[in-house]
């Protein structure tokens, strides 16, 4: 019991706000990027479901005279008196080729007070039958409706968004709708229809429009009231979706996703080499204090390294310098060399995290930012798309100083940051970010997968032999030497089928895949990539620091004009280099 009390105690003084670790029921001695994702999502998934339930609960006790209430509070007092004369009805409503179809009950704002009355009179042991009065909002309308109530100006203000609604009836009662939306003061900027294939309904309409929150809401329930409607769905552009999860768009919203994996500390697994020693546990929970207290713009938090760590360091270094020239890949061996120019990698010190940064920067544009620890999949691999990596400043037990399970400086500073400072592997890395932002939780899977067999344990052939670029073979010589040797399975890269090959990290792999090339490998993801379920496309920009969805015509032109500026230079360059001397 005392164990578990200080285990608790310690997870406190962390302060750590999103957890996937033993006390939410996840083994803490296994880990893999997989295991993460898929444990984030269900997480994800139970607390969707209990928010959305409760939402959906608050929306249907809401009675209809209050929902026409509330739809005459957003509009002007001289419209309210238009609207109360006119009995605003879809049957009132006039088509746009000015003729009128008879409607059966398909008023848009009036309630039926029979059929409350009766439902109160019910008694109370028999269940109540779902009606088609349950006007239950579906994910997109809650966040909407959560954003609405914010505060009286997030209410009024505009939002764009797309409204998807089935015809049962026929491309006629199109003119009711958009009546309904001239009566919420909203405005029409696309329509769009086709011939459905779903049987029993006749026409799929697509309307694009504006329109303040609050009416926006009203005339969703409005028109969910409508028989001459099979279904109703709402697309927000400017709102969260559940379906599409938030990502940062800018390298300064890294700031709120630092979620920390605590599945491997010293402080909460026994089996850690460092979960007997006090001294240890003790540093671990200073330099982590130092990384939750980062914000992006900050100078990276020098670290004063101890003897006993500068010696740990010392022993992986010479390791690595004595295999490098053999068993990596010459853009790991050339990088490495300019490190060692730079008198960045010696073994008398550990690197500081802020002028590895600042080689990196100058190399390929890539910084670096402090962990605390190991992140979610879905978190570390949006940093990559910023081209930031988030890396460690603690280092490993001195007990075990050629493997660890965890990420430590070490790790970070011998098998990442060589190969960061290559363009052609950055721009790799970044692409992996790039494809995770807004992905499906399934996809994140994967996505960490191909990472796994790539940026940690990957293997590349270069003039007819197996080297290693790896950041988890190139800082742990022991598993260098299995995976180049004949008691693993090499298998040839393709993202596809590399995406679900299951793995652990507990033991050497049993299986690597080795790619033709850097660029090889870069062709097969991009192709693979194309194939995501992911209804966008993003790029970052590199003057903006900023990642931009592609969802707009506007946007897209932007970009080529930008492209076609670049394709002149490169053309007037090539143009000059063959001219005579």
């Amino acid at each position: 019991m005392m164990a578990v009390a200080a285990a608790q105690k310690n997870r406190e003084m962390f302060a750590i706000k999103k957890s996937y670790s033993i006390e939410n029921g996840y083994p803490s001695r296994r880990r893999s990027l997989v295991d993460d994702a898929r444990f984030e999502t269900l997480v994800v998934k139970q607390t969707k479901q209990s928010v959305l339930e409760e939402a959906r609960n608050k929306a249907n006790d809401a009675s209809l005279e209050e929902c026409v209430l509330q739809a005459q509070e957003h509009i002007p007092a001289e419209q309210n008196v238009e609207l109360q004369d006119e009995q605003p009805n879809l049957e009132n409503l006039p088509m746009e080729n000015d003729y009128v179809a008879v409607e059966e009950d398909v008023e848009i704002e009036t309630a039926q007070p029979e059929q409350s009355q009766a439902q109160e009179q019910e008694p109370e042991g028999e269940p109540q039958q779902p009606t088609k009065n349950d006007y239950g909002l579906t994910e997109d309308e809650i966040l909407l409706a959560n954003a609405a109530s914010e505060s009286p100006e997030a209410e009024a203000a505009m939002q764009s968004a797309a409204l998807v609604v089935r015809l049962k009836e026929g491309i006629s009662s199109l003119g009711r709708i958009l009546k309904a939306i001239e009566t919420f003061h909203g405005t029409v900027q696309h329509v769009e229809s086709r011939q459905s294939r779903v049987q029993g309904v006749d026409h799929d309409v697509l309307i694009k429009l504006d329109m303040t929150r609050g009416n926006l809401l009203q005339l969703i329930r409005s028109l969910r009231q409508s028989g001459s409607f099979s279904s109703m769905n709402l697309l927000a552009e400017n709102n969260i979706s559940v379906k599409a999860p938030w990502f940062p768009k800018h390298a300064s919203e890294l700031d709120n996703c630092n979620h920390l994996m605590t599945k491997y500390e010293p402080d909460l697994d026994m089996n850690h080499p460092g979960f007997a020693d006090k001294v240890y546990r003790q540093r671990r929970k200073e330099i982590a204090e130092i990384a939750f207290a980062y914000k992006y713009g900050d100078p990276i938090p020098y670290i004063s390294y101890t003897d006993v760590e500068v010696k740990t360091w010392r022993s992986v270094f010479k390791t690595v310098q004595d295999l490098a020239p053999k068993h990596a890949c010459a853009e790991y061996r050339a990088a490495f060399q300019k490190l060692q120019d730079e008198q960045i990698f010696v073994e008398t010190r550990l690197p500081q995290l802020q002028e590895m940064s600042d080689f990196l920067r100058k190399n390929t544009g890539f910084s670096l930012r402090p962990a605390a620890g190991l992140l979610t999949a879905r978190d570390f691999l949006a940093s990559l798309a910023f081209r930031i990596f988030q890396s460690t400043q603690y280092v490993r037990h001195v007990n075990s100083p050629y493997h660890t399970p965890e990420p430590d400086s070490i790790h970070e500073l011998l098998g990442h940051m060589p190969l960061l400072a290559d363009p052609s592997f950055a721009q790799f890395s970044q692409e992996i970010g790039l494809a995770s932002l807004g992905a499906s939780d399934e996809e994140i899977e994967k996505l960490s997968t191909v990472y796994w067999f790539t940026v940690e344990f990957g293997l590349c052939k270069e003039h007819g032999q197996i080297k290693a670029y790896g950041a988890g073979l190139l800082s742990s010589y022991g598993e260098l030497l299995h995976a180049i040797s004949d008691k693993c399975e090499h298998r040839a890269f393709e993202p596809a089928s590399t995406a679900v090959q299951p793995y652990q990290d507990q033991e050497y792999q049993p299986i690597y895949y080795v790619a033709e090339s850097f660029e090889d490998a870069k062709d097969k993801f991009r192709r693979w990539v194309s194939t995501m379920s992911r209804p966008f496309e993003v790029r970052f920009n590199p003057h903006t620091e900023r990642v931009e969805v592609l969802d707009s015509v506007d946007k897209l032109e932007t970009l080529v004009h930008q492209m076609n500026t670049e394709i002149l230079h490169l053309t007037n360059a090539i143009q000059k280099l063959r001219r005579p001397f």
